[in-house]
Formats: C-alpha cells, structure tokens, sequence
C-alpha cells in the first residue's frame, strides 16, 4: 500500500484551560484513506521523561478521523497554565487490524489557559457550600514585619502599594500573576469578635475600618478557593473601586458578588449603619485592588505567636481535595 504522507503546518486555537482545537496538512491523497490520527501529548517541562519510548508506537490518544479541526477535551486531565508539546500521526486501519502508519509531525508547543468564569463559578459555589455562618467584623487588617511599614511610611508616601499576587492557590487562577494588590484579612476569632493575636506574616498589625475599603462604591469579586493539604480552607476575594484599573481587570475574569448577599463578605444597610459579616468557616484572604493610606488606619504590634505554618505564600493547592477541586485541570 502507498505511504503515506507526514502531517505538517500544525495550527492551534482556541485554548482553554482544559482543552484546544488542533488541525494540520496533509496530502488530498491521504484524505480519504486515513481512518485514525494519533496525537501524542507531553508537558514541557517532562519532554525528557519518554525518550525511551519508541516514537512509532502511539502512546496518547487514538482518534478516529474526523473533519479537522478537532477539538481535544477530556482525553487527558490538562492542567492549566501549563506549556504542552504535541505532535501528530495520521494511520490507515488494514483488514489485518495492524495500522499503515505516516511519519510524525513536527512538535509544536502551547500553553493552556486560565480558568474562565464559569470554572470559578464551580469553585465558588464548592466554597459557598462549606462558608458556614456569617460573623460581623469591623475592621480589614494587614500583618507584616515592622520594616515593611517602614518602608510604606518613608519610600512609598505613607502608601501601602499594590504588588503582584504570587502563585498561591489554584493553578488555574487568573489573578496569579497578573493582578496587583494589597492583602488584607478579616477573620475574628469566635470568642471575641476581635481579630487573632497570631499572624503568619509577622508582628505588626495595620488596622482600617472596613467602610474605607469596602463599601457600595467597591465592587466584590470571587477569585479562588484552595486548602494546602489541612482541613481548613481559604477563599480569595477582590475588592476593587469601582471603574478602577483592578476593577476593569476583574469584570472580565472573575464571578462578580452582590456586596449585600454573598456567603463570603457582605456590606449591607441595617438600622442607617454599614454592617460588615465574614463567612465563620473560611479564612478569607482580601486583594484590595489600589494603594491604602496608612492614616486611614491604625498600626501596632500583636502579642500573639508568628504561625508561619499558616503562611499561604506561593502555597499550592492540594489537587486531590475532594472540597475544593473543581472537574477540569487543577
């Protein structure tokens, strides 16, 4: 039977988090004799892991031909923001069940996306189902090292400014990396109404009333939801002045909020008053989006322990928590 010829001029689009669509050329010939492809699939960063194996022999996916483009979805657990190479094989099924084989492709790479919105969506109501009951606060409050405020007060004019959000959490988060921010906490303790005496993040404490961050003027945006490998889990939440740089980031990536009616943070009216509640059952981990002015607010030193077991810096995510884990790729 005549060879057939190598597949070549991979294009592809439409990437996603958790899947993309992959078309390539190949001669008219060949179009109505191949019966199968085989897409052999690698992350980068493991394309050293196979070389043993032998390149003839498919290893990954085994499709039937169909029209191309084809989308690939669901055949493996793609991970976002994850660099991938790929590679084809186009193959004719002979009576004798053996497979009449073209050369491989050339290998071409990509990258995975973030999660969309209706990902986040997943993760939040996941959260929304463990937030427990909601407990009135009053004030949003940063712990960090006493050079750090130092620093705010006689290099950044009095400003704590924003910084870029690190990795922690969900792989697939469209804040990491990308959004700038201040993080703030707002978990009381359940005894006293009043924040925790222990911080991660060290011995100095900035206080603010919460309306000066959060109020109708700030719009709240869902981001995350993760544990690291403990019962107790964590959600991210954006606060963003509304029309801000922050916010219009957020309108297009991220599940919007009803500030009065959430299972997370609510800022509601009650009796001429701003009234602020958390969610009991969630430590919440708050990115207000533009610089804080340490005026606004209070700084002095806690006297409880430094838990740096608690600290979420550049945490990863457990990506076998039945909680907190969403279908798609971790």
């Amino acid at each position: 039977m005549e060879l057939l010829s190598t597949p070549h001029s991979i294009e592809i689009n439409n990437i996603t988090c958790d899947s993309f669509r992959i078309s390539w050329a190949m001669e008219d010939s060949d179009l109505e004799r191949v019966t199968h492809y085989f897409i052999d699939l690698n992350k980068k960063e493991n394309k050293n892991s196979n070389k043993f194996k032998h390149r003839d022999v498919p290893t990954k996916l085994v499709a039937k031909a169909v029209p191309l483009p084809m989308t690939v979805r669901g055949h493996w657990f793609l991970s976002p923001r994850t660099e991938y190479s790929v590679a084809v094989q186009t193959a004719v099924k002979q009576s004798d069940g053996e497979y009449l084989v073209s050369g491989w492709s050339e290998t071409v790479e990509f990258c995975t996306g973030d999660y969309a919105k209706e990902h986040l969506a997943q993760l939040q109501e996941k959260a929304e189902q463990i937030a427990g009951r909601m407990l009135r606060f009053s004030v949003f409050y940063r712990n960090h090292h006493k050079e750090y405020f130092q620093h705010a007060r006689t290099h950044c004019g009095n400003m704590l400014q924003p910084y870029l959000k690190d990795n922690s959490g969900s792989h697939g988060s469209p804040t990491s990396g990308m959004l700038h921010g201040v993080f703030f906490s707002c978990n009381t303790e359940f005894n006293t109404g009043q924040p925790p005496q222990d911080s991660p993040y060290g011995r100095w404490r900035f206080q603010i009333p919460a309306q000066r961050l959060f109020n109708p003027s700030t719009n709240l945006y869902f981001a995350d939801f993760y544990c690291m490998y403990t019962a107790y889990h964590y959600a991210i939440l954006v606060l963003a002045p509304k029309g801000s740089l922050g916010d219009r980031f957020c309108r297009d990536r991220l599940p919007l909020l009803d500030i009065a009616c959430n299972k997370f943070l609510t800022c509601s009216v009650e009796g001429g008053e701003l009234v602020f509640r958390h969610a009991q059952d969630l430590i919440l981990e708050i990115i207000y989006t533009e610089p804080v002015d340490l005026s606004l607010g209070t700084l002095g030193e806690i006297s409880g322990h430094q838990l740096m077991s608690l600290s979420t810096a550049d945490a990863k995510k457990d990506p076998s928590c039945k909680t907190c884990n969403i279908s798609v790729g971790r």
